[in-house]
């Protein structure tokens, strides 16, 4: 099967997939969505404007696609796991020392007891920190680089629908009526 799409995983080159009762579950790559097609899992509510060219078919890459059947989503609200992209939505992509925001790639881990000092990598020791803070920062304590945390960490209670989306600069049109936003964020 050959594709319009280029082979980099940008955002047209995914699907957002809904459960049966139109509530956003994941994002999903082009393949995965052709799979659930062909096995008549999911039916398409909007599509992009790229095509998928195989020998016998051709078709619109799928945007939003909506089980079927519906899947039961056990949240876990109290229990948000611990990563990367958890860290970084919890800080709302602000770095805790210099208050800026920033983009995903400009921003790193620091743990606010460095590991030398006996800092573990959990929910209360790890913030979201911009590069030059965490240069300035190095393997000291936040009082010994003179720096001031804007908010001390702790474990979430939740997170909000936008991490679905996380790390997507810009969200195709056709999934904004699925997705819950909060602007402010």
């Amino acid at each position: 099967m050959t594709s319009a799409c280029s082979s980099r995983s940008d955002v047209a080159d995914r699907s957002l997939l809904l459960n049966a009762s139109y509530e956003p579950l994941k994002v999903i790559t082009w393949k995965k969505a052709l799979i659930l097609l062909i096995k008549e899992k999911v039916e398409v509510i909007a599509s992009h404007d790229r095509t998928i060219r195989a020998v016998s078919i051709t078709l619109k890459l799928p945007s939003v696609l909506r089980l079927l059947r519906r899947v039961r989503v056990e949240r876990k609200f109290h229990r948000v796991p611990f990563s990367r992209s958890n860290i970084y939505l919890r800080d709302k992509y602000r770095c805790q020392y210099c208050a800026r925001r920033f983009s995903p790639p400009k921003l790193t881990f620091d743990h606010v007891v460095p590991v030398s000092h006996g800092g573990r990598k959990d929910w209360g020791n790890i913030v979201t920190c911009c590069i030059n803070c965490n240069r300035r920062k190095g393997g000291k304590t936040p009082e010994q680089a003179g720096l001031q945390l804007v908010r001390h960490p702790k474990r979430p209670t939740h997170l909000s629908a936008h991490a679905i989306v996380y790390g997507m600069s810009e969200v195709p049109h056709t999934w904004r009526d699925y997705l819950f936003w909060n602007r402010s964020a």
